[in-house]
C-alpha cells in the first residue's frame, strides 16, 4: 500500500578515496520528500551549490539491495545511476563541460532505511577514462520538525 509524502531532513555524506585513503569528503544537509510506492522507498530533495549540481532535483528509489538516482535540471542534464552490488552500469553522464562514458561498479548497498534511516553506497566509477575512484555515498534521513508526529508510525 502507498502512504502519503513525509517532510524529511537528509544529511548526505560523499567521500572519494585515492588508495585506502580518503581524499575528499562532501557532506550536506537538505530537506526532501519520502513516499513509499509499490514497495520502494523514494527519496526527493532539490541540490546545492555545495553538491555541483544547483537547481537540480534528485530522486532516489530505495529497494531491496538497490539504489537508483536521477537527476533533472538544467546541471544534471538526466543523469542517471544505479547501484546494484556486483553490477556494472555504463550511461553517458551529460554536464555542461560535455558529456563523458561513465561507469559504475558497486560494492555494496546496505539499505537500513526502514530500520535507521541510514542508506550506504560503496561503488568505484570511471569518467571516460578522465577519472577514476572508488566513492562512498551515506544517506541518513530525519523527520522534519513539523512532521515529527506522525513519522513515528512509520518505523
Amino acid at each position: 500500500m502507498d502512504r502519503h509524502m513525509k517532510d524529511i531532513m537528509l544529511k548526505i555524506t560523499g567521500m572519494q578515496f585515492i588508495g585506502t585513503e580518503s581524499e575528499d569528503r562532501m557532506e550536506f544537509t537538505t530537506d526532501g520528500k519520502l513516499y513509499e510506492k509499490n514497495g520502494d522507498i523514494y527519496l526527493v530533495y532539490h541540490e546545492s551549490e555545495l553538491s555541483g549540481f544547483p537547481g537540480c532535483m534528485t530522486t532516489l528509489r530505495l529497494g531491496g539491495d538497490s539504489v537508483r538516482m536521477k537527476r533533472i535540471g538544467k546541471q544534471a542534464l538526466g543523469a542517471e545511476m544505479h547501484f546494484e552490488p556486483g553490477k556494472r552500469m555504463t550511461s553517458k553522464y551529460e554536464t555542461p563541460y560535455g558529456v563523458f562514458d561513465m561507469e559504475l561498479l558497486t560494492n555494496r548497498v546496505e539499505n537500513r532505511m526502514q530500520e535507521e534511516g541510514v542508506v550506504t553506497v560503496d561503488y568505484h566509477i570511471a569518467l571516460d577514462g578522465l577519472v577514476e575512484g572508488r566513492n562512498t555515498l551515506e544517506i541518513r534521513v530525519e523527520p522534519a520538525a513539523e512532521d515529527e508526529e506522525g513519522w513515528a508510525e512509520r518505523k
